[in-house]
């Protein structure tokens, strides 16, 4: 039996609940699909029967349905320069608190440590397509939001996204697009398309993201098309853009290429908007653009783990960071934007909110459905040529 059968029928199946999430998510990773295809399947399959999501968010809510005094430690796993130089001490000053601070380089590797058994972390900043898989894997706890009094400075536009309906596990933490980053003073024109990754006189001073969703949807996006597609003709199409680009690629990589930007080593990259603005502090001439055929939108979120030992100190932080002053000062630093709406009013370089044309034209990744196993087909084959 081919592998997208066995994904077609394992999806079927826990479409009509026959499986419990947990074991979908289980035998899902099994069959080899990235914990970005698992949780897009996840966001995909709304099952009528919701026991066993049902009885997570019950044990979950038990075991934070009364906190008690806040703890005197805290412990977080983020992702790494992501976060502003005194944001952790002042928090730890006015609570009393001690926070130990570990850094990570992928969802991937967060969700592994957990999976793994970690039971040490309080605070996680998982993408939006992973909080499915969290979820389903009753990795995560949801939130008390009477402790979070700073709530609704969270702009609309960061709510009650499909990740989380409801916000039940989530806070928003940042949000950012995925465009081109490129060394102006390298360049005779500046760069404005996709298709820059197709010219040949860039050769090998040029790297695309380690992430089939953002090379394939890029290459979606050039020709007119959502990201998110699964028409066979389109995907064709991005695939072979995609192996045409590869041949001028010096790397997939994505935030370790800020060094070989600053270097120069590197010229022209597709990256994070925030990652660019930290690399320009140190490299002037690096600038960032959202191509004129348009990108990813993404969030990440806080969350708290299942096992966190210190869940009243975890809330506290997280309405700490919902606070305008704290909120913008973090954003500041990072180069990325707030959801904090309270916090883009008191900033002094706020990453303005998406305007009605530019929405047009960014697009969250949403679940591929059954097709997810065609992308990861995709891209394995993408990488390999």
């Amino acid at each position: 039996m081919s592998k997208r059968k066995e994904v077609e029928q394992l999806v079927e199946q826990l479409e009509r609940g026959g499986i419990p999430r947990r074991e979908f998510v289980a035998r899902a990773l099994g069959l080899g699909l990235s914990l970005s295809s698992v949780g897009m399947l996840l966001q995909a399959c709304q099952r009528k029967d919701k026991t066993a999501a049902g009885a997570a968010d019950s044990a979950g809510a038990g075991a934070v349905a009364d906190l008690g005094p806040i703890e005197k430690e805290l412990h977080i796993y983020n992702w790494s320069d992501y976060i502003a130089e005194d944001t952790v001490p002042n928090f730890e000053k006015e609570f009393g608190v001690k926070v130990t601070y570990d850094t990570y380089e992928s969802n991937e590797e967060m969700v592994a440590k957990l999976q793994a058994g970690a039971t040490g972390y309080d605070i996680v900043v998982p993408s939006g397509y992973i909080i499915p898989v969290l979820v389903a894997t009753d990795l995560i706890t949801p939130i008390n939001k009477k402790y979070l009094t700073n709530f609704n400075n969270i702009s609309p536009i960061f709510k009650n996204l499909p990740s989380d309906p409801g916000n039940k596990h989530t806070v928003p933490w940042q949000w950012g697009t995925t465009g081109i980053a490129y060394r102006k003073d390298k360049l005779k024109t500046p760069v404005d398309s996709w298709a820059v990754f197709h010219d040949k006189q860039f050769g090998k001073k040029m790297t695309m993201m380690d992430d089939g969703r953002e090379v394939i949807g890029a290459f979606l996006r050039y020709r007119g098309h959502s990201l998110n597609s699964t028409k066979p003709a389109e995907l064709s199409q991005a695939k072979a853009d995609s192996i045409a680009a590869k041949k001028q690629l010096k790397a997939y990589i994505s935030a370790p290429v800020k060094a070989q930007l600053i270097s120069g080593d590197v010229w022209i990259s597709q990256l994070w908007n925030g990652d660019t603005t930290q690399a320009k502090a140190e490299q002037p001439n690096l600038t960032y653009v959202i191509p004129k055929e348009g990108c990813t939108i993404w969030g990440d979120s806080m969350c708290i783990p299942k096992s966190a030992p210190n869940k009243r100190a975890a809330h506290e932080w997280m309405n700490y960071i919902l606070r305008p002053e704290v909120g913008a000062a973090l954003s500041e630093a990072t180069g990325y934007g707030t959801p904090n709406a309270a916090a883009a009013k008191v900033m002094k370089t706020p990453v303005p909110y998406p305007t009605e044309d530019e929405l047009k034209r960014l697009e969250y990744q949403v679940d591929l459905g059954k097709d997810t196993a065609t992308w990861d087909q995709i891209w394995t084959e993408i990488k390999s040529a």
